[in-house]
């Protein structure tokens, strides 16, 4: 029975679908005012993760995640560039789907950019005005949040003990145009030179808030299963979410709130992001690391936890990784000496392991668990790969289950047959002959020929294989 811990009501829930064997989910994507961090990488990977594990057990799911492409840090980088701000939105979209797809994440069901909804967010605020829940000011429109009787029990605060300018977005203007202090803006008058759309209040652009109602809503209906994002998101962002949709629906908005944890470094653990300058960003990191040792090292943290990013933590990950790839390896590598058949007492020692991991992963996506039996399973598929009679049914079986598992985590275990070619193969015959005829120079030259080329060599009882190093 599958538990989801949700933000709202502070602890483990069943999950249940509002339309049986279907997910719909919204999570929160980036401003794309320039290349994504490592801190929002953990965001879209953790939800990645989550989406392959519902998936994997059989669910489809839609899967929304927006752009938000106009804000105040689109306007001002635009301006700084000497560029448009859609002309800035499209270049770094660009660049979140390259970065994205090195990572193995999968395309959302839809992206939606905020600059395409923009006669449905002025609809939306018009509904809430008439509905006496916003109120517009001198070309600017602000939400009554102490109107919405709710307002606050996402992040479990006490709306009277708000500090003024909770909503992150205000100055002194802002504030003496407002009725309360944390009211917050649903749309934002245009100043001269910025990018604006015509409205019943003159022209402007959206608030940062109103983007997702609209598009959730859009895409998911009034009412839908889960929405996500990074723990810094429950307020205000997502509280406000929640008063404006529910204010113009009269629904419930979101059925189960998840929220996944911060990315820290240094020995402080400081919360990696743009505004403290600590950042790396996915585009540099990439370029030095491969995308699957940070996928791997990623998504094997329980999604609510946060992740201590580290170059010891990755290096811990490329070799956890290589650990599973060569258990891959051995498997088939021993297909070419297998006798036809099956052995039962395996298969069944692999469907136990795979009931575990399932048991792990049902109970909040705890993927360190998980993760723990795929370890259990790649050393269950060594020791049988060490056997002097093993059978090709029992080792396909192992491969294609332990490759199941790893992509759930979003990472890819590559067969040694596809990597194979005559130039690696003539090496490795070469060197064999060299050490029959005891040139041990020669055998070592060649060994670390190709260990320069990223290929490694193993001698097993059965004969040299190989396989590519990190």
């Amino acid at each position: 029975m599958l538990k989801v811990f949700n933000t709202m009501t502070r602890q483990k829930e069943t999950f249940e679908p509002i339309t049986p064997g279907v997910v719909n989910m919204y999570v929160c994507g980036p401003t794309v005012y320039n290349y994504i961090h490592i801190g929002n990488a953990r965001s879209a990977i953790a939800f990645d993760t989550i989406r392959r594990y519902f998936e994997y057990r059989g669910y489809q799911v839609k899967y929304v995640s927006n752009f938000t492409d106009v804000d105040d840090k689109m306007i001002n980088e635009a301006r700084k560039e000497g560029i448009t701000v859609p002309e800035l939105g499209d270049k770094f979209i660009a660049a979140f789907k390259e970065d994205t797809a090195a990572l193995n994440i999968e395309p959302a069901t839809v992206n939606p950019r905020a600059t395409d909804h923009i006669p449905e967010i002025v609809a939306f605020v018009q509904d809430l005005i008439d509905k006496g829940y916003a109120y517009p000011v001198d070309g600017d429109v602000y939400y009554r949040a102490h109107k919405f009787a709710h307002y606050g029990e996402l992040a479990h605060l006490n709306l009277d003990d708000l500090e003024e300018g909770a909503s992150q977005h205000t100055n002194d203007e802002e504030t003496a145009r407002k009725e309360d202090p944390v009211d917050f803006a649903l749309w934002k008058g245009a100043k001269p030179g910025e990018i604006s759309w015509p409205s019943p209040w003159g022209a402007g652009r959206p608030g940062w808030h109103i983007e997702c109602s609209v598009m959730s809503t859009h895409y998911l209906g009034d009412t839908f299963d889960i929405h996500g994002g990074g723990e810094d998101l429950i307020f205000p962002h997502h509280q406000n979410e929640i008063a404006q949709s529910e204010a113009k629906t009269g629904k419930p908005f979101v059925h189960y709130w998840l929220h996944n944890g911060f990315v820290t470094v240094g020995d402080d653990d400081e919360k990696m992001s743009k505004s403290l300058g600590n950042f790396v960003t996915v585009h540099d990191i990439l370029k030095t690391v491969n995308p699957q040792t940070l996928r791997f090292f990623m998504a094997t943290t329980q999604y609510r936890r946060p992740i201590q990013y580290t170059q010891q933590n990755l290096d811990t990950a490329e070799r956890n990784l290589e650990r599973l790839q060569t258990a891959y390896d051995n498997m088939g590598y021993r297909l070419k000496d297998a006798e036809a058949g099956n052995d039962p007492k395996v298969e069944q020692e692999t469907r136990q392991i795979v009931a575990d991991y399932i048991d792990a992963m049902d109970d909040d996506f705890n993927v360190q668990n998980g993760v723990a039996e795929v370890f259990e399973l790649s050393r269950l598929g060594n020791v049988y790969a060490e056997r002097p009679v093993v059978f090709a049914g029992t080792l396909k079986f192992m491969r294609q289950t332990l490759a199941e598992l790893l992509s759930v985590f979003g990472v890819k275990l590559t067969a040694a047959a596809e990597l194979d070619d005559d130039r690696i193969q003539g090496l490795i015959d070469e060197r064999l002959a060299a050490r029959k005829a005891r040139n041990f120079e020669r055998s070592d030259e060649i060994r670390e020929q190709l260990k320069n080329q990223g290929i490694i060599l193993e001698d097993t009882p059965q004969g040299t294989r190989w396989r590519k190093g990190n």
